[in-house]
């Protein structure tokens, strides 16, 4: 993970020999890098990627059947969380304050469209490959696909993907939505747009992806109604806010502060 002078943060996971196949220790990379950039004030926004000629293919399943244990250690479950072992990398970048942005390119399957799924924000390169492909392997998806899938396909279209694991295109997954868009450098494209996000308010970045986490799609009107309240209060009058009016009345740069 780098952090630059900017306020990106840059998570980038690495295995190209294998196309950045998930084994134990780039689960625990992933989760142990979530759990930086959350405590980081400094970090206004994420990009993760995939180093090589691929954002990830998925489980590397020959790894974890040589392993002690096998598989059974993605099911673990941290009595403190709701989220197992295994869905923690997809999970915990929710709970990471600032924006995540997933550049995706080349094969993005199983387990690692489930992590790019975990991102506030997909752009994926035209001729990346994308697929829920736990039914290849006779498996259902449960790295936090429940948690993300509701808030961007329709059910009838889940189910087709799910249930075929057939392999889209970035073209066909960003008209479907299951990324947000495509670009030829995706790469590129995702750190313009941290770099945009990195420079508003970091108050107002965080609250506003509090407020989408905590009642997108909820059946809740009167707690996502206080909550738009009461994030408000704790915005109106700080001085990132006094920060931000300054900046569009003058058409200046405004300068923020750390968030508390």
């Amino acid at each position: 993970m780098h952090v630059g002078d900017n306020g990106v943060a840059t998570v980038t996971m690495v295995r190209t020999d294998k196309h950045n196949a998930l084994d134990q220790a780039m689960f625990q990379g992933l989760v142990d890098a979530a759990e930086q950039v959350a405590g980081d004030n400094s970090v206004r926004a994420v990009v993760l990627h995939g180093d090589g000629k691929s954002f990830c293919s998925g489980l590397d399943v020959a790894s974890f059947m040589a392993g002690a244990g096998g598989t059974g250690v993605l099911l673990k479950r941290d009595d403190t969380r709701i989220a197992n072992f295994a869905q923690r990398v997809t999970y915990d970048w929710s709970l990471v304050p600032a924006p995540v942005i997933a550049a995706i390119h080349g094969n993005c399957f199983g387990g690692g469209l489930q992590i790019a799924l975990g991102a506030d924000i997909r752009i994926a390169a035209p001729d990346a490959k994308l697929s829920i492909m736990e039914i290849k392997w006779g498996l259902v998806p449960d790295m936090g696909i429940t948690h993300t899938l509701p808030k961007l396909l329709p059910i009838d279209v889940a189910k087709e993907l799910t249930f075929t694991g057939r392999i889209v295109s970035g073209s066909e997954a960003s008209q479907l939505g299951l990324v947000t868009r495509t670009d030829e450098d995706p790469m590129s494209a995702a750190l313009a747009l941290a770099e945009e996000i990195a420079q508003k308010s970091p108050d107002a970045v965080r609250a506003a992806k509090r407020l989408y986490e905590e009642t997108w799609a909820g059946n809740d009107p009167a707690a996502a109604l206080k909550l738009e309240s009461e994030l408000q209060t704790g915005l109106l009058g700080k001085p990132n806010q006094l920060a931000a009016v300054v900046a569009g009345m003058s058409g200046e740069k405004p300068v923020f502060t750390e968030p508390e």
